[in-house]
């Protein structure tokens, strides 16, 4: 009976330490170098260098026309970046943060008595994933499994480069 009990219990735990493991995943091959997402044909594109590593889909911002100026106007931030952060524990999954606001966007803002806002991410979605879709704050979303992949993928300093 105690030999059961305790199969049951270590069967338990490996249970769920399996399933909280999950969205962590490993990636060993060529290093990402550089991200381009193209906010007109909703792609994120992972580059080693020259050659494509990965091609997403993504949501935008409720307003996805155009650059980001000031915060709370959902939009998605234009220009060059870099990833700055990583956040294991977003609400969207998991996330990694991209530098924004930077020192032109400050002085954008401030030109027009605003806050540029923050808080730029990649992140996963709570929700059905549908391209054309837009519904962030600003941040480009992907599904949760896509992010789990770029999560393991791109590292902090990893230059970004967001187009119209």
């Amino acid at each position: 009976m105690m030999r059961a009990v305790r199969y049951f219990l270590l069967t338990g735990v490996l249970c769920l330490l399996a399933a909280c493991g999950g969205k962590f995943q490993t990636y060993n091959g060529p290093e990402v170098t550089y991200v381009m997402a193209f906010k007109e044909e909703r792609k994120l594109v992972l580059l080693h260098h020259d050659q494509i590593l990965k091609t997403y889909d993504f949501e935008l911002g409720f307003a996805p026309v155009g650059d980001k100026f000031i915060e709370g106007d959902g939009k998605t931030p234009e220009g060059r970046y870099f990833i700055d952060r990583k956040n294991p524990n977003s609400s969207f999954h998991l996330s990694i943060g991209i530098s924004y606001p930077n020192n032109q966007d400050r002085a954008e803002a401030a030109a027009l008595g605003k806050s540029p806002g923050g808080d730029i991410f990649i992140h996963g979605t709570p929700r059905k994933f549908r391209k054309a879709d837009d519904w962030t704050w600003g941040c480009l979303a992907v599904t949760n499994r896509e992010m789990e992949e770029i999560y393991a993928m791109v590292n902090v300093g990893t230059p970004i480069e967001i187009y119209p």
